[in-house]
């Protein structure tokens, strides 16, 4: 496969809960979510050809075994490419979570990941603590495999119990983050512990789409209503991941560095907040 040279995007310094002096995040990346590991080749050899160059995927969502073999066959260089994977609710216990990194590590065929994250806190699970499988991933992060770890859908109590625990800081904390629900007060603590936030479902599921103020403000600027809630993201310093298996979209997705939104427009779009979720909270999801 041949691709072209890659998207025109910013990078986010990663403070803590890093092994490598200066490492950095794209801030536009491609998201995996539901895409079944048949599929998954295809869809990011795509996104590798569009120029995406940031790929994000899990071990609840079967399809590590996908990107990697879209990863091998793309002969990008590594040091191009920035790959996120997430430790799965049922292996949270050290023995499991040491495991399965290793089994990610096998089906992404790469030697270095560049970003771990614990996918749910499961903070109500009988039988699981939150702080050892943080432990855990400091352990991972020790050995060298991977360049930095971080968290998913933590809430500011998970983070200030971990950290004070353990003195690790998590280079990430990815959440539902939309204008639907913008999460401010994560926001917030995020930025005075100095961990990067990052959206997933950062369309709101498709709901924001047919949002008619959107859609006027979108036609204003001659692009789709996808294109202005992702230059939202970006240009509130988001990590954004947004996620289609449809090659037009990846382009589109990708086209938001031509246009900017000015004050007025990012202050329509903020207050769309409505603390809508569109998907599970992180305190009901429990093993």
């Amino acid at each position: 496969m041949s691709a072209p040279g890659p998207l025109p995007v910013p990078a986010v310094p990663l403070r803590h809960g890093t092994g490598v002096e200066g490492l950095t995040i794209p801030q536009l990346g491609f998201g995996t979510y539901k895409i079944d590991d048949d599929d998954a080749q295809r869809a990011v050899s795509q996104a590798l050809e569009v120029g995406y160059r940031h790929i994000d995927t899990a071990q609840m969502y079967g399809n590590e075994a996908g990107v990697g073999r879209a990863l091998a066959a793309s002969a990008l260089p590594r040091d191009d490419l920035f790959i996120t994977s997430k430790l799965n609710n049922p292996y949270h216990r050290r023995a499991d979570a040491l495991r399965t990194f290793d089994e990610t590590m096998d089906r992404l065929g790469l030697d270095v990941l560049d970003l771990f994250l614990v996918h749910w806190p499961l903070a109500a699970s009988e039988g699981i603590d939150l702080v050892e499988t943080w432990e855990t991933m400091g352990e991972i992060l020790s050995t060298g495999r991977v360049r930095a770890v971080g968290v998913s859908n933590h809430q500011p109590a998970h983070l200030r119990r971990i950290i004070e625990a353990t003195c690790l800081t998590p280079a990430v904390n990815q959440v539902e983050l939309h204008p639907y629900l913008r999460q401010d007060e994560l926001r917030a603590l995020h930025a005075e512990l100095g961990v990067v936030t990052e959206s997933w479902s950062p369309l709101g599921r498709a709901r924001l789409l047919d949002d008619p103020d959107l859609a006027r403000l979108a036609a204003d600027l001659g692009v789709t209503p996808a294109q202005v809630v992702i230059r939202w993201h970006l240009q509130h310093g988001l990590v954004v991941i947004p996620k289609t298996v449809h090659v037009e979209r990846m382009r589109a997705n990708a086209d938001v560095f031509s246009f900017t939104l000015d004050a007025r427009s990012m202050g329509l779009i903020d207050a769309l907040d409505r603390g809508l979720r569109t998907g599970s909270h992180p305190d009901e999801v429990q093993v």
